[in-house]
């Protein structure tokens, strides 16, 4: 963010914050701050600990036909969920940013009946990137929603538009900013704006506030506003153990969930285990285990509420 310059500061000046440095003349020198990524991503982090958890068997076959693209064939059966079978693909672009980062991303999946959810990401602009997702439910459009993220040097801003109706006068606004104050802390705030018949009053808007602490193995997050509390906590304990914590609180529905998530990677044996448990009585894991030199992974899913006195079973195979 440019350069701080001052005159050479005696031997009993205070200690420069820790986002600042002296350099060879002994001027402080800001350092360059990074940009903190999309505020909607700041528990994305903590979340990735906690497992997925399935009930009833799934096959899932999964083939690349060029380095550009690639489809799917899912089939589920389950006694919760729809049984059934899915068809996916995947393109992606030329637009090679970096060695993992190429435009423009476009994924879908589809069923026999129709429903189908597609995601459309494009990079507009060195510093602009498009998202778009849309839903088809019963051979209807029930979920069209467009996101613009701007990248600045030190801060993200982002517009979301969903469900647009002009004619009924409804929709969705959410607006995000997400700046960089040292090289570990953002901050950023949240403004939601929503208008429907269905809404008492016909509109609403609700104002949150935002912080993320990041250092080397720890990640703090926490989002603070009218409707409740979310907070998040994620550490890297090891190189084969990462921990998150994670509580949510709404005041409205006088709800609030505290959960403890953990995930346990084992290169050698190649498992990977993630498991949690909540003050719900809630308690899952699921165990994915690599059968090489086979290309296929095998996975254990068990989710059990011992208030409700319940169990859920799941196995699966991917390949591919």
């Amino acid at each position: 963010m440019g350069n701080v310059h001052a005159s050479s500061a005696p031997s009993n000046a205070p200690t420069p914050p820790p986002f600042m440095k002296c350099d060879d003349t002994g001027a402080r020198t800001r350092e360059k701050l990074e940009n903190p990524g999309p505020l909607e991503d700041i528990h994305t982090k903590c979340k990735g600990v906690f497992p997925t958890c399935f009930e009833g068997a799934r096959v899932m076959l999964t083939r690349g036909l060029s380095n550009h693209f690639q489809i799917s064939h899912t089939i589920n059966m389950s006694s919760i969920t729809p049984s059934g079978y899915r068809f996916g693909a995947t393109y992606v672009g030329c637009k090679q940013l970096s060695p993992s980062e190429a435009y423009p991303i476009l994924l879908g999946d589809i069923d026999p009946a129709g429903n189908l959810n597609a995601t459309v990401i494009h990079q507009v602009q060195s510093r602009i990137q498009a998202k778009f997702g849309a839903q088809v439910q019963g051979s209807q459009f029930t979920v069209g929603q467009l996101t613009l993220n701007y990248k600045g040097d030190d801060f993200t801003s982002s517009c979301t538009v969903a469900n647009p109706d002009i004619i009924n006068g409804s929709g969705v606004l959410v607006l995000h900013y997400l700046q960089a104050i040292t090289p570990n802390l953002a901050l950023g705030s949240e403004l939601a704006y929503q208008k429907g018949s269905g809404i008492p009053g016909g509109e609403i808007a609700l104002l949150s506030v935002a912080s993320k602490y990041t250092t080397e193995n720890v990640q703090v997050s926490g989002t603070v506003g009218v409707s409740g509390v979310h907070l998040c906590y994620y550490q890297k304990a090891s190189k084969q153990l990462q921990i998150g914590v994670e509580l949510e609180a709404n005041h409205r529905m006088q709800e609030c969930v505290a959960s403890i998530g953990y995930q346990v990677d084992l290169p050698k044996s190649e498992v990977v285990f993630k498991g949690h448990v909540d003050t719900n009585w809630s308690v899952g894991a699921v165990l994915e285990k690599k059968l090489s030199p086979l290309p296929f992974t095998l996975a254990f899913s068990g989710l059990m509420n011992h208030s409700k006195n319940q169990f859920r079973l799941g196995v699966g195979i991917l390949i591919g």
